[in-house]
């Protein structure tokens, strides 16, 4: 039984996610803006906590909450993101701080604020996009969420180095297209190959062995040539 903390878990992949760690009994500590969702799944492995991932003050709810109850993590997937679909010329310093906030510096905080409790053995698995990898294609209208993608990857990999001697896995699954609600909000038309549920089966197998192989690596998933 393993103590996993997954973020951004009222719907798509963390939902799924939430309830397949449940279901395989293992503790899940799901944060979200909104925790109906899995409240109404009413899970026994699942606690759910209100936490903005951008609000540092509100992650000392996710400190206290492990330092009461599990005192350590041995899973943490950075899976919450934000998504803003604008032409460049249109994106403002705001948009940019918008998605940043949550891709790239709820990360760091989230991560910074469970090192702590991550012992030997522990493995951080970010989740970001094929758009933050060099070299693939990417789509007008993302030059936030893209950019954003590609700063959490080079962290991982900075991480990675830092804790090794801890021997805390770090890895990041660049993931291609998932038929999610947000890819739903922002591309209505595209239909994407793969459900939230498939996606979600391959995290949680990864999540669960991939530090054994892997440590400061970037694995794209994605069934199409970059």
């Amino acid at each position: 039984m393993k103590n996993v903390v997954i973020t951004g878990t009222s719907r798509g992949i963390g939902f799924e996610l939430a309830k397949l760690f449940a279901n395989n009994n293992h503790n899940v500590l799901a944060l979200s803006r909104n925790t109906k969702p899995l409240e109404i799944v009413n899970h026994k492995n699942i606690k759910v906590l209100s936490v903005d991932i951008s609000d540092n003050s509100d992650l000392e709810k996710v400190s206290s909450f492990i330092k009461k109850y599990w005192k350590q993590v041995d899973i943490l997937i950075n899976n919450a993101g934000k998504l803003i679909n604008k032409p460049f010329t249109e994106l403002s310093s705001d948009d940019f701080l918008e998605v940043y906030k949550v891709n790239v510096f709820g990360v760091a905080e989230i991560t910074k604020n469970l090192i702590p409790f991550l012992q030997k053995g522990s493995h951080v698995v970010t989740i970001s996009s094929m758009g933050g990898i060099q070299g693939s294609m990417k789509f007008p209208g993302l030059a936030a969420y893209s950019s954003a993608k590609g700063a959490v990857i080079t962290l991982s990999e900075l991480l990675a180095e830092e804790y090794k001697e801890q021997q805390i896995a770090f890895n990041v699954l660049a993931l291609g297209a998932v038929q999610t609600e947000m890819l739903a909000e922002a591309f209505p038309d595209y239909k994407a190959p793969l459900s939230a549920k498939e996606m979600a089966k391959y995290i949680f197998d990864f999540s669960l062995t991939g530090n054994q192989f892997y440590n400061g690596k970037v694995l794209q998933v994605s069934n199409s040539t970059p």
